[in-house]
């Protein structure tokens, strides 16, 4: 099914795990994509990957970036400007854990590196693509949230500062967004899956237990594809949407909550 046929995203974090996953999804099902990370190499090695699977008129192009450096993201806004007639989807899912231990013994340099990569790496990317969402009336927004947005994780604040940092910017775009019916934002909770990321940080856990990256595509396929606009500004929980359980959760309630 060629559910994206004739979209462009922006995808960061592209180079390996999840965001290579949904990179390829989003190839498969028709769209072109334009892949960003910090590491050239791997993020050159991941492109050529993906590009295999595209069809006729289908464009793949990797663009190395800090995210959390504005220059950076204005570098990638344009090249995907330049690249597709109209960008229809960024998915923001650049993030590191940070440094672990307690608050007051972690390096200071580290942690608020760490808040700059998930946050900067979020908001900025966020700044440069809406103009162009709302100049062609039309734009999707996929947010990576995390553990953190909701339960305390000791000995990795960062993260869980950070993670919570993110649904709440999800939930205020959302609620900004309330009365533009083609504009929409998600924030996606993964949980633990056979990432890079998550064998550094966690390597004595059993990797064939989780569930590989693979499986979380479908969800990014229908939170793009097929959403309705009353299911924009919630949170999806991965893990219970793979058990087929109730998965998502407003986020804009606590944004508008006592409103006058």
């Amino acid at each position: 099914m060629r559910a994206l046929e004739g979209r462009a995203a922006i995808i960061t974090g592209a180079n390996q795990g999840l965001g290579l996953a949904i990179a390829r999804g989003y190839v498969e099902a028709g769209a072109s994509v334009l892949l960003c990370a910090r590491d050239h190499d791997r993020l050159t090695v991941a492109c050529d990957d993906v590009a295999t699977l595209a069809g006729r008129g289908q464009i793949v192009e990797a663009e190395p970036a800090d995210v959390s450096n504005a220059a950076d993201v204005d570098r990638v806004a344009s090249r995907a400007f330049a690249l597709f007639p109209r960008v229809h989807v960024l998915v923001n899912n650049a993030g590191v854990y940070g440094p672990m231990g307690p608050i007051e013994e972690v390096d200071w340099d580290a942690w608020t590196r760490a808040m700059e990569i998930n946050v900067y790496g979020s908001v900025l990317p966020c700044r440069a693509l809406l103009p162009h969402f709302k100049k062609h009336r039309y734009g999707k927004i996929v947010q990576l949230s995390g553990g953190g947005a909701t339960n305390p994780l000791p000995r990795i604040t960062a993260y869980a500062a950070s993670k919570a940092a993110l649904a709440a910017l999800a939930a205020t775009l959302a609620d900004e967004w309330e009365s533009r019916s083609n504009l929409r934002v998600n924030a996606v909770v993964p949980g633990p899956i056979r990432s890079p990321l998550r064998m550094r940080t966690h390597p004595g856990e059993d990797r064939n237990a989780l569930p590989a990256p693979d499986a979380l595509v479908p969800l990014y396929l229908q939170l793009i594809a097929a959403q309705p606009k009353i299911e924009s500004g919630v949170r999806v929980d991965a893990q219970a949407w793979l058990a087929g359980q109730a998965a998502s959760t407003p986020l804009v309630r606590a944004a508008t909550a006592g409103r006058p």
